[in-house]
């Protein structure tokens, strides 16, 4: 059994999407796995989101775990902003209450997302898309694209899995096979599609991120 599937909790009935559970030892396990690097990789996140932009007021964090992303979202666009962290596990939005009281958590879908039309300045997800369904990515993708507002930054990152089938291997056990094979390359496409702009991508420790903006109509 993939040590990654002590993670996952009771199912929403909302989603078909994978919700975890278990926030203390998710929190245990993914400072883990960054190899201690997984505040600095979250901070370099929000550096790329655009939260620290001048003019930033809203934020919304999808996906949000146990909040690590949301605080350093929250870090960098200042005590003035309103952070807000959403996640279909009620058990991670507990934890992340606990963890960051500082920022807003509720709980909700990210294909379904129950705020109006160009509610946020940035919006942002990290290790989230490779729990959703192949027929939801797209969904959510345009859901985090409608609620932002035009000329805001929509940041995306997900698992990187090994280039090498021997790197895949060893991984599976551990993660199971939804991350070791993680068809991440196909984010750019899923950004053109949604018509961002500007769409940029790169690689941080144990993540691929793509990011855009939102035309100005």
């Amino acid at each position: 059994m993939a040590l990654a599937r002590m993670l996952h909790g009771d199912s929403n009935p909302a989603t078909p999407g994978v919700t975890l559970a278990h926030g203390r030892r998710y929190d245990r396990f993914t400072a883990a796995f960054f190899l201690g690097r997984r505040a600095a990789t979250f901070r370099r996140l929000a550096e790329l989101s655009g939260a620290a932009g001048a003019g930033v007021v809203d934020v919304l964090d999808v996906g949000c775990g146990t909040g690590a992303l949301t605080a350093a979202l929250a870090a960098a666009a200042g005590p003035g902003a309103r952070v807000v962290g959403l996640d279909a596990s009620a058990d991670m939005i507990a934890h992340a209450r606990v963890s960051h009281p500082g920022c807003t958590f509720t709980v909700g879908l990210a294909e379904s997302l129950e705020y109006p039309d160009a509610s946020f300045d940035v919006v942002a997800s990290s290790l989230l898309v490779h729990h959703l369904p192949q027929e939801l990515r797209m969904s959510a993708l345009g859901e985090m694209h409608r609620v932002l507002r035009p000329g805001g930054r929509l940041l995306v990152a997900d698992f990187r899995p090994p280039k090498s089938r021997l790197g895949r291997g060893l991984l599976t056990p551990v993660t199971g096979p939804g991350m070791s094979h993680n068809p991440i390359d196909e984010l750019p496409a899923l950004f053109e599609h949604a018509r961002l702009t500007g769409v940029a991508t790169g690689d941080l420790p144990w993540l691929r991120y793509v990011a855009g903006t939102k035309a100005v109509d």
